[in-house]
């Protein structure tokens, strides 16, 4: 996919990302052959697969003469962190709007993000919502300034940050052709929406018939799926691809007790990826699909090879451990 004539792109990622087989843990389960893909392991900082919708959302950016990158999210979020990063290295300023208050101990990712140069604030306000006016705020301080600032929602969820999945689907589909798999499922976390977008418009894009899953981590199923098919159709129209249509977004609940609360479905998965695999599973996004993968498996609703999206969140793994969980 010649994406470099759809939109201008930032390098950042060490890509392709490998594609492992998990054999051990197909054992385990008695499950048809597992994939994944290793986005965990997309060599930017720690942001794991946001390092994708990030090249393309700050190249937008510099494409557009921005100067600064104003996006946000919550304390602990990857996707901010690795926004830090990626605006330090195109020499961009950064502002981040963050939902709540400055925790008493602060969390791995905002360390990381204040240590890339990021300018942070706290909406004193726990609503995830609450972020969304203070990003309006917080360009409007720097257009007064006299900047030119990029603004971007929650989670990267723009049309261009589609992109990047779209990209990665057809690295996954070479990577796959080569070893002559041909996956029933592909699985992948679901939360701002753009990654399982960026797969619908790729699969739109090469034309490939395949079922893919999103597990919703953030909000219910319908809002889910709603949010994925509209940044589809804007990331299949870049590409010059045909508007995806509903039937080709599927959406699993998988929040357990909420966003960013760790599921006891998760926890079950992060143990047997840990244990077969030595894969370790964020509790917030990778975790609950490997848990939706295993309700699945159970419920005989998979018919072949799985590949399985492994989108990062390192640092939150870590932190969720360092809390002292016993699971």
């Amino acid at each position: 996919m010649g994406l470099s004539t759809v939109a201008p792109r930032l390098g950042l990622a060490l890509l392709p990302t490998p594609l492992a087989r998990l054999e051990r843990l197909e054992r385990a389960l008695g499950a048809p052959p597992l994939y994944c893909k290793r986005d965990d392991l997309c060599g930017f900082a720690l942001a794991g697969n946001k390092t994708r919708a990030l090249e393309f959302l700050v190249g937008d950016a510099l494409a557009e003469g921005c100067d600064a990158l104003v996006t946000g999210g919550g304390p602990a979020s990857s996707y901010c962190q690795g926004a830090a990063a990626a605006a330090a290295v195109a020499r961009m300023g950064c502002t981040l709007v963050l939902y709540g208050d400055e925790p008493p101990l602060p969390h791995p990712n905002l360390v990381l993000a204040r240590r890339f140069g990021a300018e942070v604030r706290f909406t004193g306000d726990p609503r995830r919502e609450s972020v969304d006016a203070g990003l309006e705020d917080a360009a409007a301080e720097l257009r007064g300034a006299g900047h030119r600032p990029y603004v971007v929602p929650r989670g990267g969820a723009r049309g261009v940050a589609t992109l990047g999945y779209a990209a990665a689907a057809t690295e996954a589909f070479e990577q796959l052709d080569a070893v002559g798999v041909e996956p029933s499922l592909m699985l992948v976390a679901t939360g701002s929406g753009v990654s399982q977008a960026g797969l619908v418009a790729g699969l739109a894009a090469e034309d490939r018939r395949m079922r893919l899953a999103g597990a919703a981590v953030s909000r219910p199923v319908d809002e889910t799926a709603e949010r994925v098919l509209a940044l589809a159709g804007e990331g299949a129209a870049l590409l010059g691809a045909p508007a995806p249509a509903a039937s080709s977004v599927e959406v699993h609940d998988a929040r357990g007790p909420g966003y960013g609360i760790p599921s006891a479905e998760g926890e079950r998965a992060t143990a047997l990826a840990a244990t077969h695999e030595g894969l370790i599973l964020d509790p917030a996004f990778t975790a609950k699909a490997f848990g939706l993968l295993l309700r699945l498996l159970a419920a005989g609703d998979v018919g072949g090879p799985v590949l399985i999206w492994h989108t990062g969140g390192t640092a939150v793994a870590l932190a969720h451990r360092a809390a002292g969980s016993d699971l």
